[in-house]
């Protein structure tokens, strides 16, 4: 995810009949001169890239940055509260609540095995399934990228993919009416992730509340020979932290995949100020004084972050598509806009809350097969739910 600016263009080649007229003519000049300055300013941010990458990799133990480690935490009471205390909370909430100051110290937190291996082998079938629905989709209609693609519809080998909540994903999209398949993979997820016994739901209730604003719900994929990012934070800065990541591993992610890379405690203030001032030589001097992980992940795994952190996704060097579970909870805390467009799809914006999500996921295991159909497929704007 960052900022990026982004052109919906058909081909040019739609603008050519046989004898083009001379506005004809000048309209394919001008699609042809911005193609060639988006290009421009993509082979820009590549170099750029490179560059933040050779500063941060000098400056790592023998060339090699080391990757996140989920820290061991026990749900061990405070001193001087007694046992009763200690036991009127469950251990998951007093480890969420250990977990919780850690993100909010460092930025990011790896936390390992929140979700089966079965469960991520069907996700990341589904979604790469979506992807190929999507793509015919988009290629048939490009007005639709922004509903199933967001802001990374344009970048080499790499996309956020926008789902849809609906039983049968996108094929409710293309054909409407009801769906015959058995279970809901998503529902599936979620319900693991957050639902009654969900293993992320008690430290989003930490960090966000019951009330935190379910603001993105995608699939990060990144395929072989996609560009490395620039080092970025996904908002601009604010003195509360007013979203938190979640990017899950659908399979195991490995250096040559991409893993993304943290420049930990980089949340701050001081620190988002001097390297968005504009300054190259500053930009490079906070790149020499941070500390760089990277989220080499197993499947299952997760990394949970502050989105005003600094990071950026590597260059996929393997053969293999890299494909990341993502969604996020916004901070009640924090109101107004937060200049940064989540990646979900239009008609969910604004429309359920983490409690939402969780009630859901109990209704789908008391055997509600389709517990999101209220929302719809969110691919557009409702006036209320």
């Amino acid at each position: 995810m960052c900022f990026a600016l982004v052109y919906f263009l058909p081909s040019s080649s739609s603008f050519a009949p046989p004898l083009a007229s001379r506005a004809d003519t000048a309209i394919t000049a001008s699609l042809s001169a911005a193609d060639l300055l988006y290009q421009d300013q993509q082979d820009a941010l590549l170099r750029r890239a490179l560059h933040e990458q050779a500063i941060i990799q000098s400056h790592a133990k023998n060339g090699v940055l080391e990757s996140l480690v989920a820290p061991k935490v026990k749900a061990v009471a405070n001193a001087g509260t007694g046992f009763a205390s200690a036991s009127s909370k469950s251990s998951d909430v007093r480890i969420a609540q250990q977990r919780a100051k850690m993100v909010n110290k460092d930025g990011v937190l790896r936390i390992d095995s929140v979700l089966s291996t079965e469960t991520c082998d069907a996700l990341r079938n589904y979604v790469l399934d979506q992807q190929k629905i999507a793509q015919k989709a988009t290629d048939a209609n490009a007005d639709l990228s922004m509903i199933y693609y967001g802001v990374e519809n344009r970048r080499k080998g790499r996309c956020d993919l926008q789902l849809s909540l609906l039983r049968g994903g996108f094929e409710r999209d293309c054909n409407g009416g009801d769906c015959n398949e058995q279970g809901s993979i998503l529902a599936d997820s979620l319900n693991q992730l957050l639902g009654e016994r969900g293993t992320l739901r008690h430290l989003y209730e930490q960090l966000v509340t019951t009330s935190g604003e379910f603001y993105e719900l995608a699939a990060v994929i990144t395929d072989p020979g996609s560009n490395r990012q620039t080092i970025h934070p996904d908002l601009p800065w604010k003195p509360v932290a007013p979203l938190y990541v979640i990017f899950l591993a659908l399979q195991d992610v490995t250096v040559e995949m991409g893993p993304t890379c943290f420049l930990t405690g980089s949340q701050s203030e001081k620190i988002n100020e001097l390297f968005n001032c504009g300054n190259t030589s500053q930009k490079d001097d906070v790149l020499t004084k941070s500390t760089a992980r990277l989220s080499t992940l197993k499947q299952g795994d997760c990394v949970l972050f502050d989105a005003r952190i600094l990071h950026c996704g590597n260059a996929n060097e393997s053969s293999e598509t890299r494909a990341l579970f993502n969604f996020s909870f916004r901070n009640p805390a924090v109101t107004g806009d937060l200049g940064y467009k989540g990646s979900i799809r239009p008609g969910y914006e604004g429309k359920m809350t983490l409690k939402d999500v969780h009630d859901a996921s109990v209704a789908y295991e008391g055997g509600d097969m389709d517990p999101f159909a209220k929302y719809g497929n969110g691919m557009k704007k409702a006036s209320r739910y």
